[in-house]
């Protein structure tokens, strides 16, 4: 009965991220009414991330603790950015997002735990599928390079998440580049440096890393934002 209703939940949970990312990419793309698809923004990263967090099987503290983790660092390493200019590079956020703390709005760090909940359920499934492998050819990986590998990996997609998503958010306005308005190599290599931080403490933490939704949400967002970089 359990696995039936999770299985049900799954599948509404899909289709109201189906829902959201088709019509908000017709909105924008083929409607008049681009303006309000872009400033209902937040509502669409508040669902994402309470779908993510219904659908997670094992809802302990470590769990709450990675999301908790994920928000703050999030939160605080935009706050040093757009003060500084030391992290991602000189930047600034518009008003899309809502309400803002010092210049950085309050939900970006949901973004970063959608982000890094998603690219470490990625990660765990691929490396469960290949210990499996590794397995049925009698072979073993130390346990060091599996750490290294997730951790990696998981960067990379993070990382190669905001390279698609950058000039899709500068032209909604969620944020711009200040300067010249080019986009620096420096974000880049903080993102990959900061994603490999939090997922070190996604692996690390003991709560269930099976949550398919994830791996759909993260498929579905990366597709939403190359439509957008292609035509719009």
């Amino acid at each position: 009965m359990h696995t039936k209703r999770l299985f049900t939940l799954q599948h509404i949970a899909l289709f109201v991220v189906l829902l959201f990312h088709v019509s908000g990419a017709i909105g924008i793309l083929y409607t008049p009414y681009k303006d309000w698809f872009v400033q209902n923004t937040p509502l669409n990263l508040l669902i994402m991330a309470v779908l993510l967090i219904i659908t997670q099987l094992q809802k302990n503290i470590s769990f709450f603790l990675f999301f908790a983790t994920a928000c703050i660092t999030g939160f605080v390493v935009e706050l040093i950015g757009v003060g500084t200019g030391h992290l991602f590079g000189n930047y600034q956020y518009g008003k899309v997002l809502g309400i803002q703390y010092d210049g950085v709005p309050l939900l970006i760090g949901i973004n970063w735990f959608i982000i890094m909940y998603c690219t470490g359920i990625i990660s765990q499934s691929l490396q469960s599928w290949s210990t499996k492998q590794l397995a049925v050819m009698q072979a073993e990986v130390k346990p060091s390079v599996q750490f290294i590998s997730f951790i990696t990996d998981g960067a990379l997609l993070a990382t190669l998440f905001d390279f698609v998503m950058e000039p899709v958010a500068v032209r909604l306005g969620y944020w711009q580049w200040l300067g010249n308005g080019d986009i620096p190599l420096y974000n880049y290599t903080c993102w990959f440096v900061i994603s490999m931080l939090l997922l070190a403490i996604f692996k690390l933490l003991p709560f269930e890393k099976n949550n398919p939704l994830a791996v759909h949400l993260f498929i579905i967002q990366l597709l939403f934002f190359l439509l957008l970089r292609t035509f719009l």
